[in-house]
């Protein structure tokens, strides 16, 4: 299946859980891919997103560096997978014209795709299981998944969203 790009459009804290949610948004497109995250994680993709510069290397910062002085560099990363409520991703490199593919938590492969001005894709599959349509969908449960994806989005208070591209 295509993947499909994608930006880090926003960090925005869901009321309910008091979780920061990343929202990947299609590029060119109407879809958003909302993924739970973890704080650190929330702010190690914020501070990059607002281009706030610390004195010494964060975690994502020092990875980057040492991919660097491996000769290494990140090419892009995709969220390719849901599995049990639970996204996984691939950060694929580039060494002496040999490409590498890594796993990695979604939240960490874009919070070093950003550092390194790297593309973000997500495979069509994991949008199609994560949010699907309206249109098309033919079970009643997925139909109430997807109105329930539709409403959580629609109802996300453009005010609360603290980091956006």
């Amino acid at each position: 299946m295509p993947a499909i790009a994608m930006t880090a459009h926003a960090i925005t804290i869901d009321a309910k859980s008091n979780s920061p949610i990343l929202i990947l948004k299609e590029r060119g497109g109407e879809r958003a891919l909302p993924i739970w995250i973890g704080l650190l994680e929330a702010t190690a993709i914020a501070t990059e997103m607002e281009k706030i510069e610390f004195a010494r290397p964060m975690t994502h910062d020092l990875a980057l560096n040492l991919l660097a002085a491996l000769g290494a560099r990140i090419t892009r990363i995709v969220v390719n997978d849901l599995r049990d409520n639970t996204y996984y991703a691939l950060i694929t490199l580039e060494k002496d014209g040999e490409v590498l593919e890594v796993d990695a938590r979604p939240s960490d492969a874009v919070a070093l795709a950003l550092r390194a001005g790297a593309e973000i894709f997500v495979e069509e599959a994991v949008l199609a299981k994560s949010v699907p349509s309206r249109e098309g969908t033919e079970a009643s449960a997925d139909s109430d998944k997807a109105d329930k994806w539709l409403e959580i989005l629609e109802g996300l208070d453009p005010e609360a969203f603290k980091y956006k591209m």
